[in-house]
């Protein structure tokens, strides 16, 4: 059951229908924005911290949870427009928008086309450019693409099913498992026809938000917000699985985690620093991805440091 307090409401944008969360609260508008994959409900447990000083708020993107599923409309600019009729429509004129990893480009793309609107900005673990050079050549060595538990069964009836086969085949996932996934794990499904738990992503629509994702350069020289870009640094503990990972696999992994994608990593973080010189900078050494979850006080006292 969903206990975080907050009200769920729709706002009729860019020709389609988009869900958000309000946990209300007093001050300027927080707006948060989910990673590829996941909803306004992430936030369920990290947004309410922040009513205190703030009137906290969840979007969740198109093609995702309860919002629309259009068959178009994912490259950068429908998604950033989205954004604007979104806080159009809930008659904000100013926002901080908070964005976790996919969030970048929603991030980016506002805060150069609406400086103006955009009070302060913070990325979790969302601040990369996939277009460097060096990032498909160390993301085609990424072992975990092959890797997958030899009794894979990809035909769920129930969402029990569904969660432990996610749980199986993504440790990193599994590693932040609670009732907040459960919770949240429910807006990624739905009832296929013939009674099967499915995706409610079509592979499609899949593919449109990676090809953004891969071919997306952030537009990050233009911010002129103030900016707090929080790294993870990963620990490749979180990617191990050791019921089904052979020791050769496991060295392949740790390999990949701990020493190539540092490369593309630190490449980025140099990157952004150049390009927004104003910007805090905070690493989270042998981190999860999900850090609002994993490391939810550092990331909230980090937050609220650079709010204040």
């Amino acid at each position: 059951m969903d206990t975080s307090p907050h009200t769920s409401g729709f706002v009729n944008a860019n020709g389609i229908r988009l869900h958000y969360l309000d946990w209300s609260g007093d001050g300027p508008v927080l707006v948060f924005l989910a990673a590829m994959g996941c909803s306004a409900h992430i936030f369920d447990k990290f947004a309410p911290r922040f009513t205190e000083n703030f009137h906290v708020i969840a979007l969740t993107r198109r093609g995702h949870g309860d919002s629309d599923y259009p068959e178009t409309g994912y490259d950068p600019d429908t998604l950033t427009e989205d954004v604007r009729q979104f806080l159009d429509a809930l008659k904000i004129d100013q926002a901080i928008l908070v964005g976790h990893s996919m969030a970048n480009i929603e991030l980016c793309h506002f805060a150069a086309l609406y400086p103006e609107r955009v009070l302060k900005l913070v990325f979790l673990d969302a601040a990369y450019d996939r277009t460097l050079p060096g990032y498909k050549a160390i993301m085609e060595k990424n072992p975990l693409k092959n890797i997958q538990p030899p009794d894979t069964n990809n035909d769920s009836h129930t969402i029990e099913q569904y969660v432990a086969s996610c749980k199986r085949a993504n440790p990193a996932l599994a590693a932040i498992w609670g009732k907040l996934m459960d919770e949240e794990v429910l807006n990624w499904v739905k009832k296929s026809p013939e009674g099967y738990v499915i995706d409610r992503m079509s592979p499609a629509i899949s593919k449109a938000l990676n090809d953004t994702l891969t071919s997306y350069t952030p537009e990050d020289s233009k911010i002129q917000a103030p900016v707090l870009s929080i790294y993870v640094i990963l620990d490749s503990a979180y990617f191990l699985a050791p019921d089904y990972m052979t020791e050769g696999q496991k060295k392949q992994v740790v390999e990949f985690i701990d020493t190539l994608r540092p490369i593309h990593q630190r490449e980025c973080i140099e990157q952004f620093r150049r390009n927004v010189p104003h910007a805090r900078i905070v690493e989270i050494p042998k981190g999860h991805h999900y850090c609002f979850i994993k490391h939810e006080d550092f990331v909230f006292n980090e937050m609220s440091k650079f709010f204040f």
